[in-house]
């Protein structure tokens, strides 16, 4: 994977995350281009035993999986809402469909400008898919061409569902954080290190980021890991290393109030890899 718009020489690695708290929930950095379709399945597989449940629903993209895949989802009774991969003979008959098919319809509470979309409903069936699936040709949401979506959803309206496929845009942006921020695809470092390790770093800080984000409250809910760095962690202070404990004095800062309400500065918290210190976090 890669910030960069070029091919060039890297690993495939599945990534997860929640689309409500916006957390990675699970990655692995050892999927091979053989087994790439069934990764979908050993997440599955791994959200089951940790969980105790299936996944609700599953979102992602077209080059995921195949329609066999998608097919062992539907049997487990997972909903899965994927785009689909568009094709010339598609497109002639999308837009070879009359007017009186289309349904103009308007999205709520998202903050775009194309709001009032066109889309007409229609079933298919696909090779390896059993049965049939539905489909949506989406028009006019600020694409040239049409956004299709492939769902085994068979009676969620299209304004339900065009909101909750929106939620993938929170997925990318989580994953494109990950990638610049925490420079998941800086693996030519001088430090020898196994992608999956690293990966696990990644997931490991993610988790933390977003935890302190909910412990401050509304202003840094939904805020990505670089701006928290920006504006709570990337600070200077003083250290001093005691008896019993060690004592971490802030600088003053504009957003050192936010660290407060945190709960961080009212706490200690022990250190057992530190002789069992205790570490107070205070403000100048």
């Amino acid at each position: 994977m890669s910030s960069r718009s070029r091919r060039q020489k890297g690993i495939l690695v599945f990534l997860a995350q929640d689309a409500e708290r916006r957390v990675l929930r699970y990655a692995n950095a050892g999927v091979t281009k053989a087994g790439q379709a069934g990764e979908i399945l050993r997440f599955v597989e791994f959200w089951n035993k940790h969980t105790g449940s299936l996944p609700a629903e599953l979102v992602f993209d077209s080059q995921l999986t195949t329609y066999e895949k998608l097919s062992e989802l539907n049997r487990q009774g997972i909903s899965f809402i994927t785009l689909r991969r568009r094709s010339r003979k598609m497109l002639g008959d999308i837009y070879s469909r009359p007017a009186s098919e289309w349904q103009r319809i308007r999205l709520p509470a998202l903050t775009r400008i194309f709001r009032t979309p066109r889309v007409p409903g229609q079933q298919v069936t696909l090779k390896g898919y059993p049965g049939s699936l539905r489909q949506m040709s989406v028009m006019d949401l600020g694409h040239e061409e049409p956004t299709i979506l492939s769902t085994n959803h068979l009676k969620l309206g299209p304004v339900p569902l065009l909101t909750r496929y929106a939620q993938r845009m929170l997925i990318e942006n989580g994953i494109s954080e990950a990638i610049q921020f925490f420079h998941i695809d800086a693996w030519s470092s001088m430090v020898g290190m196994k992608a999956g390790f690293d990966m696990q770093l990644t997931l490991m800080a993610g988790s933390l980021y977003r935890l302190m984000a909910q412990r401050i409250g509304r202003e840094y809910q939904h805020a990505q890991a670089k701006r928290i760095f920006r504006n709570l962690l990337d600070l200077s202070g003083t250290i001093e290393v005691e008896k019993t404990r060690v004592v971490v004095t802030l600088d003053k800062r504009a957003h050192n109030p936010y660290l407060v309400a945190s709960g961080l500065t009212g706490t200690t918290t022990p250190m057992p890899w530190f002789g069992n210190k205790q570490l107070v976090i205070r403000l100048a």
